[in-house]
């Protein structure tokens, strides 16, 4: 059991590192201030998984990782998945893939459940608004990825799985180097024929709803002396992905054929003695193509490319202090189909944040200036400060405010399609008080904490577009604790929730107001065993809180066995008590417009299996 650190001038002193060793530390964290800091020095409340942590729990992909993650809740329409920091909504939430902004401007959402988890070496994500550092979309909080990096020597790997519904997944990494240069070279390819999403069985829906994803990752790092490295990485993901279009009145067989991938280089060094430098020059892509769906008009192509330039530099100013000052560019381009008014923006900002330690206190207060081509200028502030008490325990309270850019869709979606010029960025503003201590051998954390909304974008029925006209308000509760049970690894999460509709009061759809996910992990020698089980609350499937889905539980069970030093076994059964439950609801139409719909549930994985050999020979 680690034993929490009390705030001394010490840990900010430590925290002058080189970024790209981070990955390797499971202590620290980069995203909370885009610097590598212990995480006890972090004053935002954050989750983090390692390499180890993925592999312990054998999470097959991002959602599934994520949902362990105190305050973050999923969904899932016909599988299209959406998540919920903290109440926001998936576009209220920024996603970064090495840095690399991975949301489609278009729909704003970042397809995780697309990132394949194999070629992922570490998963951050900072709960609550931090506009102040990051800009934009980052209302609810901040997941940033980090692709795995090469270790010295020459580390082949192979992973073999075989599973229910005919999946089966396969991927081979070579890693090597020596001290100054390592690399990384990753590729995947998973399959499975899936499952049938929908309950009504009608027409085509009644057939199976498959995947297919390969994926590729390079990663390339370099250090030319002590105080000098470069770096280049490369992330992509594509294949189809097949759904039932519970909409549509012609018959087809729809897939979504997609492709997302990130390119991200970088440059980093100590200028002086008490300034580090960094330069990272980056680009993302993500495309939908749809195709089968039985009608033309619903079948079409949306391509999205950002590039970035990001200047970072951090300023020992003392033991006790530090200066960070950086400036953001990006430029966003769309292709499509579809004929929308506008097809490329601009964004600048710049910038600062400092951080002060004393042994009885901390404060953190920072200032970000967003220049957008099209919405204007925008400010976003942040302060925190935090109090020990006693060697083991800490109270932080902090103020963020966040904002949502508005996305392609929102602002230049063609004629009927919704799009205003005129829109606003949706804005926050968050309160939090959080409690972090060592208690009886256990790690515990808690937050209490408010996020008002406004300006929230949404459909106005009678101007057929949308509009700034809701607000939101979310109160909220999450707690977690890690300890050791009579020999038992655990790890307990839960969270509570008030999300409302400030001009109604009715509740936030799609969001449960209790979560709670435990798991346990125990090793035996060569072998170990696990299990994860998680409840949820019902939840609104409609703003006016006239429709349910029902709350439910699921529990996971997991083996591996350590059969040689090269040969490692994994097991993994998924819902096993075979429960019935649902994430998400369609509505299918009973004829022509405008004749009816009744609403259907969507259905979800049942009990399943996966068998999984991973060899790592010794070279």
């Amino acid at each position: 059991m680690k034993k929490f650190l009390p705030l001394t001038p010490a840990l900010l002193a430590a925290s002058i590192v080189q970024a790209n060793t981070a990955i390797d530390l499971p202590d620290t964290v980069i995203t909370a201030s885009r610097i590598e800091q212990p995480r006890e020095a972090a004053l935002a409340a954050n989750s983090v998984f390692t390499r180890t942590d993925i592999e312990r729990l054998q999470a097959r992909s991002v959602p599934e990782l994520l949902s362990r993650v105190p305050g973050l809740q999923q969904n899932n329409n016909g599988g299209i998945p959406a998540y919920f920091l903290r109440g926001s909504n998936t576009a209220q939430t920024l996603v970064l893939v090495d840095g690399q902004r991975i949301a489609s401007t278009t729909s704003g959402i970042a397809r995780l459940d697309y990132l394949n988890i194999d070629n992922i070496e570490r998963v951050e994500v900072i709960r609550g608004p931090r506009s102040s550092l990051y800009g934009a979309d980052a209302i609810g909080g901040v997941i940033q990825i980090f692709t795995r990096q090469g270790e010295p020597g020459l580390n082949p790997s192979v992973r073999l799985g075989f599973g229910s519904n005919h999946t089966v997944e396969r991927n081979l990494t070579l890693s090597g180097g020596d001290q100054q240069t390592r690399y990384m070279l990753g590729a995947t390819l998973d399959e499975s024929r899936g499952f049938d999403r929908t309950t009504d069985k009608q027409g085509n829906d009644r057939d199976r709803d498959g995947q297919r994803n390969k994926a590729l990752m390079l990663r390339l790092d370099h250090s030319f002396n002590a105080d000098w490295q470069a770096g280049l990485s490369l992330n992509d993901q594509r294949g189809k992905n097949e759904f039932d279009d519970a909409y549509e009145l012609f018959p087809g067989f729809p897939e979504d054929q997609f492709r997302v991938s990130s390119y991200n280089g970088h440059l980093q060094g100590q200028l002086t003695e008490i300034w580090q430098s960094r330069l990272e020059l980056g680009q993302s892509y993500d495309r939908n193509k749809t195709v089968g769906s039985g009608s033309p008009w619903n079948d079409g192509r949306i391509e999205t490319t950002r590039h970035s330039a990001s200047w970072l530099n951090h300023l020992q100013l003392s033991p006790e202090q530090r200066l960070s000052v950086g400036s953001d560019w990006h430029r966003d381009r769309l292709s499509s189909t579809n004929a929308y008014t506008k097809t490329r923006r601009e964004n600048l900002a710049g910038f600062i944040q400092h951080s002060w330690t004393q042994q009885n206190f901390a404060t953190e207060l920072g200032v970000r200036h967003d220049d957008n081509q099209h919405f204007g200028n925008h400010s976003s502030w942040n302060a925190a400060l935090a109090v020990p008490a006693g060697d083991r325990q800490q109270w932080i309270l902090s103020y963020a405010e966040g904002f949502r850019a508005p996305t392609f869709n929102d602002l230049y979606a063609p004629p009927g399609w919704g799009g205003n010029p005129d829109l606003d960025p949706e804005r926050s503003k968050s309160w939090e008080l959080q409690w972090r201590a060592e208690v009886l051998d256990s790690q515990l954390e808690a937050s209490l904490y408010r996020n008002d909304i406004k300006d929230l974008i949404t459909w106005n029925s009678s101007t057929f577009q949308m509009d700034n006209i809701n607000k939101a308000r979310v109160n909220g509760f999450e707690a977690a604790i890690s300890r050791d049970l009579f020999g038992w690894s655990s790890r307990t999460a839960i969270s509570f929730i008030d999300p409302r509709d400030r001009a109604t009061g009715k509740t936030l759809q799609l969001r449960a107001r209790r979560h709670l996910s435990l798991d346990l992990d125990r090793s035996f020698g060569d072998l170990s065993f696990g299990s994860t089980w998680q409840l949820f609350s019902q939840r609104y499937t409609d703003p006016a809180n006239s429709d349910t889905l029902a709350g439910y539980g699921t529990l996971d069970l997991r083996a591996s066995w350590r059969a040689s030093p090269a040969l490692r076994w994994d097991l993994k059964l998924s819902n096993v008590l075979d429960r019935d439950y649902h994430l998400g609801t369609y509505s299918r139409p009973t004829g022509f417009w405008p004749a009816p719909s009744i609403d259907h549930p969507y259905r979800e994985q049942g009990r399943s299996a996966l068998l999984a050999v991973t060899w790592t020979p010794q070279l």
